[in-house]
C-alpha cells in the first residue's frame, strides 16, 4: 500500500500518525501524537452534544452506503431506562478490491479503539464489539493488544479516566461471509445465529443485538470521529475540495493494472483522474483504460470520460454509479467484459445467504447465462434475460441489498459494452475471438 509523506494532523487526520516502517502505532506513541485527546473532550461533554457535533460535521458512513453518522447515532432511543445498548464496528471488509479498513486496523489500532469509546459515550452504550473479517489475523492480534493497552491505562473498562463512564470492548472474528457486511446479518452472526439479514423494521437502533438498541458503523467512519472532537466542525468541513458537498477526507485508491496500485487519504471531492494519474501512476505501458468501478465490485462501471468527476457521493451517483468504498478498480482494454462479469457474479452468487428466492436463484442463473456467452454458446434472447434479471433483482425486489448490488456491474456492463455480449451469442464466435484479441485462425 502506498503512503504519501509530509502528512500533518490538519490535512491527514486518519493517516498522519502512520510510521514509515509500517509497524503498528502502540499506546505510548499514539498518545504522543494526540491520541485519546478526543476521548477526554468527549467525556467532558453530554452525549447529545457529541452526537450534535458529529452530525454538524457532516460525516457520512465510509462503508459504502454513505448514511450520515451523526444522524444514525441520533436515532438511538432517548429513553434513559433502556440502559443496555451496544456499539458495533463493522470490520467485515469482504468487498472485492477493498482493503482500506485493514490498513487502519493493522497499523493504527488505537485510532479505532478511541473512536469506539467516543461513539459508545455518544449513544450511551456500555459494551462494544469489533466484528472482524476472520482472515484479518494480524488486525485481530493488533486490535486485541491495543484494547489491553487501553484497559491498563484506564481508557477502557470501569470508570474511564475517572469520568464514571464504563465501556467494555471485544474483538469478534467472523466466519467469512460477505453477507455479514449487512448490519442485521452481522448482528445475527454475532449472536451465534445463521448470517441472514433481518426484516426491518424494527431497525437495530430499536432492537438490535440480543434485542437491545444497537448502532453499527464502519471502521473508517468511526476512525474519523476523534479528529472531529479534536479540531471541530469548521476544520473538518474545510478539508473538502472541488466544491464537494461531502466533508472530510477519505481513504481512496486504485487497483488493477496500474503502475502504482495503492491507497491514499485524500480530500472528499478529489477527482478520479487525479487519483489514477498522480497517485496510481496511470495505466501500465501498452494498456488503455477501458472502464472502471469507483468503489468496489458491487458498483456500476463508469467510462474514462467520467474520470474528471469529483469522488464524492453526489457526483458519482449522478453519473450512474455509487462511491461505495472509494477504492476504484481500473479495467484495461484487453479485458473481456463478459469474462469479468462472469467472475464477479460467481462471487456474488456464492455469497448469497439464500434467504430470498430472487437472490438465491437469480444470481446463479446470471452466472449460467454469462458462462454460455463467454464460451460463444449464448442463445438469442440471453442478453434480454440478463437485463430482465437486473430489473428483477433491483432495489425493493429482494430481502436485502445483496442482489441489487450484485447486478449493478452487470447492468452497466451491458449498457456500455453490449457488443461484447452480442459477440458471445451462438454463431458469432469469430467476433468473440476478435474482442478477446485472438485471430480467427488461432486455436
Amino acid at each position: 500500500m502506498s503512503l504519501s509523506i509530509n502528512k500533518t494532523a490538519e490535512s491527514h487526520p486518519l493517516t498522519w500518525c502512520l510510521r514509515e516502517d509500517e509497524q503498528p502505532v502502540w499506546l505510548d506513541e499514539y498518545r504522543r501524537k494526540e491520541g485519546y485527546v478526543g476521548v477526554e473532550k468527549a467525556l467532558a461533554m453530554h452525549p447529545d452534544e457529541v452526537v450534535g457535533l458529529v452530525k454538524d460535521a457532516g460525516l457520512r458512513g465510509r462503508g459504502g452506503a454513505g448514511f450520515p453518522t451523526g444522524l444514525k447515532w441520533s436515532l438511538m432511543p432517548k429513553d434513559e431506562s433502556m440502559n443496555i445498548r451496544y456499539m458495533i464496528c463493522n470490520a467485515d471488509e469482504m468487498e472485492p478490491g477493498t482493503y482500506k479498513d485493514r490498513l487502519l486496523m493493522e497499523q493504527m489500532p488505537h485510532l479505532l479503539v478511541e473512536g469506539m469509546i467516543i461513539a459508545a459515550h455518544a449513544i450511551k452504550a456500555y459494551r462494544g464489539y469489533i466484528f472482524l473479517r476472520g482472515e484479518y489475523v494480524e488486525a485481530a492480534e493488533n486490535l486485541r493488544k491495543a484494547i489491553e493497552e487501553a484497559k491498563s491505562a484506564g481508557l477502557l473498562g470501569k470508570d474511564i479516566l475517572g469520568s464514571g463512564k464504563d465501556f467494555e470492548l471485544f474483538v469478534h472474528t467472523g466466519a467469512g461471509r460477505y453477507i455479514c457486511g449487512e448490519e442485521t446479518a452481522l448482528i445475527n452472526s454475532l449472536e451465534g445465529r445463521r448470517a441472514n439479514p433481518r426484516s426491518k423494521p424494527p431497525f437495530p437502533a430499536v432492537s438490535g443485538a440480543w434485542g437491545k438498541p444497537t448502532c453499527v458503523n464502519n471502521v473508517e467512519s468511526i476512525c474519523n470521529v476523534p479528529s472531529i472532537l479534536n479540531r471541530g466542525v469548521d476544520w473538518y468541513k474545510g478539508l473538502t475540495v472541488n466544491g464537494s458537498n461531502d466533508c472530510g477526507t477519505k481513504l481512496m485508491g486504485f487497483s488493477g493494472r496500474v503502475n502504482n496500485p495503492g491507497l491514499w487519504e485524500l480530500p472528499m471531492g478529489t477527482t478520479a483522474r487525479e487519483i489514477l494519474e498522480n497517485y496510481a501512476g496511470g495505466m501500465q505501458e501498452g494498456l488503455d483504460l477501458k472502464t472502471w468501478q469507483p468503489g468496489g465490485a458491487g458498483t456500476d462501471f463508469l467510462l474514462p470520460e467520467h474520470l474528471d468527476l469529483p469522488m464524492d457521493f453526489e457526483h458519482i451517483q449522478k453519473a450512474g454509479s455509487r462511491l461505495g468504498t472509494a477504492l476504484a478498480m481500473a479495467v484495461d482494454h484487453k479485458i473481456n467484459m463478459v469474462s469479468l462479469l462472469r467472475n464477479l457474479e460467481e462471487f456474488f452468487a456464492r455469497e448469497s445467504c439464500g434467504w430470498c428466492t430472487p437472490c438465491r436463484d437469480g444470481l446463479p442463473w446470471s452466472v449460467k447465462v454469462l458462462r454460455a456467452i463467454e464460451h460463444g454458446e449464448g442463445q438469442p434472447g440471453d442478453i434480454e434475460t440478463l437485463e430482465q434479471l437486473c430489473r428483477s433483482l433491483a432495489p425493493g425486489h429482494t430481502f436485502c441489498a445483496h442482489a441489487p448490488g450484485a447486478v449493478e456491474p452487470l447492468q452497466s456492463a451491458i449498457k456500455y459494452f453490449r457488443e461484447e455480449f452480442e459477440a458471445g451469442i451462438s454463431g458469432q464466435a469469430n467476433n468473440l475471438r476478435e474482442i478477446r484479441g485472438i485471430q480467427p485462425n488461432q486455436q
